[in-house]
């Protein structure tokens, strides 16, 4: 007998994420599993440092603290919950967690994900033929010159749903992948096989769009304007169906909006194309759909499976050197030349072996009309291989000395200080091994283990091959405004890869902007990008261009010294780029806007030329 759809509600997206949100989801309307994840990259890396300096911890404490008042209303509901909270050491959470269900008096069982920590294994796995190519550019583990601390391979689904099937009620994972944590509960509820592709890939869709909690339900929106209650957005929830297809929807008593654009922003984040790669599956994302059924309820369909690859992503993490960061002002007028004063003097008092980035923020005013107006902020960052030679620079005492001897019109923040303690710069490697070569399995409180199931796999899946679009934009008249005024954006990270997904919600703008919006477009309006390797694809039923920057953000977040370390910006910052837009796209043929510039065309051939600029 067909089951009804699995409700899986999140309660976390990130480490970080809004701590009350256990207190919420189980306030709120009734589901089956509480799905929460801490996992990503960048705080991954983070991560392994603690864990690096002591192996008794690395997981994340806070969720202990979340779940504990709420073991007795769990038990008595029959209530799920999956995570990847474990980080670098579910057995010693689960540990915990053991301990804190004794004292609650309650009956759950905790179980726990292992497999993922391939650290100690790395000289067996080595000696054995794999050499961890590395995802974006193919090389070997062996050329890196970081010493690994952590390595930790992306295990799928199968693992949680063994030990949903064993009686577990509470299951916490390492580095599982980020849909996992919903793949696993789905696959438990509707008995499926591991060779029922179509399914489980609606799954891994489901999990993607609700892995990064209120990103689904209005937060972190390029429209959120048009978010109500967004002060406080909810977290969503999904619910899957026996073929995989499901519905994204919310808690009714909590604020943010589900619609068709907030569950699309999250379809086209940090994804690497059409094909969507995960242990358990290969996803196809060409035809996905999503139609609001009603009121914050979109329905998902359209996605297909076929075998997952043979192998599978590793993240792995090595120190590579030091960094201090601090931030000061410059005042307006000559701020290049200040800059570069500024410059000439810390490298003058820095000792050899330090290395000094320094970004300006922002564009002082023409004419301001207050201080600030005219005040650029100037962040300083300071690199060493060595953490010692990086200390004995007194960074922050060597920004501090500049008061008389420098730039007029140079301060800092006194109530933030300036700091030189170093901190360790951690570099990212993903590296790629042998879904075989893994001992993935669930361990319970006894001891005892399940394996989890290893699916068939087929050759990875290229990428389909988009050919970019050659027909100018046609209009009589043209107004210059935001490109972000006809479409919306998100943008995220894959290791040094940064994306960015575009669409429009008008579907009169959609032939316009998939011609529009080519590479060499792109090129123009993010200059930072002009020189990367850039991968155009189109999603038709999402109305979307989907663009991987590779390279953009070095090796990685956790090491690149940029601001926006994982890009998360970079989407915004397009939007906010001022192009050429059709006036009948506008709704008007005076586009009455500050900063709007209108264009009437002499012919028709001129008008193409100047739209597709």
């Amino acid at each position: 007998m067909t089951r009804a759809p699995i409700r899986i509600a999140n309660f976390s997206g990130y480490l970080g994420d809004r701590r009350t949100a256990i207190d919420e989801a189980l306030a709120g309307d009734p589901v089956d599993v509480l799905m929460g994840d801490y996992l990503a990259e960048i705080t991954l890396a983070s991560l392994s440092a603690a864990y690096h300096r002591d192996p008794s911890r690395g997981y994340v404490e806070y969720f202990v603290r979340q779940l504990r008042p709420h073991l007795a209303t769990i038990a008595e509901r029959g209530t799920k919950v999956v995570t990847n909270a474990g980080g670098f050491h579910p057995a010693r959470l689960a540990e915990v967690l053991r301990s804190e269900v004794a004292a609650a008096g309650v009956d759950l069982h905790v179980a726990h994900i292992e497999g993922d920590n391939i650290l100690t294994d790395l000289g067996r796995l080595g000696s054995e033929g794999h050499v961890f190519d590395n995802l974006d550019s193919g090389a070997p583990l062996s050329s890196w010159t970081a010493t690994p601390i952590a390595a930790n391979a992306y295990l799928g689904g199968w693992g949680i749903t063994e030990a949903l099937h064993a009686g577990a009620d509470i299951v916490v994972c390492g580095r599982v992948t980020d849909a996992s944590l919903t793949v696993g509960p789905a696959a438990w509820w509707h008995g499926w096989s591991t060779d029922d592709w179509d399914a489980l890939a609606g799954a891994v869709v489901a999990g993607h769009i609700i892995e990064c909690g209120a990103h689904a339900v209005g937060g972190n929106f390029s429209g959120f304007l048009d978010i109500p209650h967004r002060t406080v957005p909810g977290f969503p929830i999904g619910e899957i169906a026996a073929d995989g297809t499901c519905v994204i929807t919310k808690h009714t008593r909590d604020g943010g909006a589900v619609t068709a654009d907030t569950v699309t922003a999250q379809l086209v984040y940090e994804i690497q194309g059409p094909v969507y790669l995960n242990p358990d599956v290969t996803v196809r994302l060409d035809h996905v759909r999503v139609d609001e059924v009603g009121p914050d309820r979109v329905a998902v369909t359209g996605a297909e499976g076929a075998p997952p690859p043979p192998t599978t992503k590793v993240a792995l993490f090595g120190r590579v050197g030091f960094s201090v960061v601090n931030t000061v002002f410059v005042t307006a007028p000559h701020v290049e030349e200040k800059i570069a004063l500024i410059r000439d003097q810390l490298v003058g008092a820095l000792p050899d072996g330090v290395d000094v980035d320094l970004t300006p923020i922002g564009t002082a005013a023409d004419d301001p009309e207050s201080q600030w107006a005219a005040t650029v902020a100037l962040r300083v960052m300071a690199t060493s291989d060595d953490a010692e030679t990086l200390a004995s620079a007194h960074v922050g005492a060597a920004l501090g000395s500049l008061y008389l001897q420098g730039i007029p019109g140079y301060f800092h923040d006194g109530a933030a200080g300036l700091h030189s303690a170093p901190q360790p710069r951690i570099d990212y490697w993903p590296g790629l091994l042998d879904q075989t070569a893994l001992g993935h399995r669930a361990v319970f409180a006894d001891g005892n283990s399940l394996p989890a199931p290893v699916p068939t796999t087929a050759p990875v899946v290229p990428q389909p091959n988009h050919p970019e679009p050659h027909e100018a934009p046609l209009s009589d008249r043209v107004t210059r405004v935001p490109l972000g005024t006809v479409v919306h954006a998100r943008s995220g990270d894959k290791g040094g890869n940064s994306n960015v997904g575009v669409w429009t919600p008008d579907p009169r703008a959609w032939l316009w902007l998939r011609r529009f919006l080519t590479t060499d477009e792109v090129r123009r309006l993010l200059p930072e990008a002009k020189d990367l390797d850039i991968i155009r694809h189109e999603f038709p039923d999402l109305r979307a261009i989907h663009f991987v920057f590779k390279g953009l953000l070095g090796t990685g977040g956790s090491s690149n010294l940029r601001i926006d370390q994982v890009g998360k910006a970079i989407g915004e910052y397009l939007r906010s780029r001022q192009v050429l837009i059709p006036d009948d796209l506008l709704g008007t043929t005076e586009f009455d806007s500050a900063g709007a510039e209108s264009a009437a065309t002499g012919t028709p051939d001129d008008t193409t030329t100047e739209a597709a600029r």
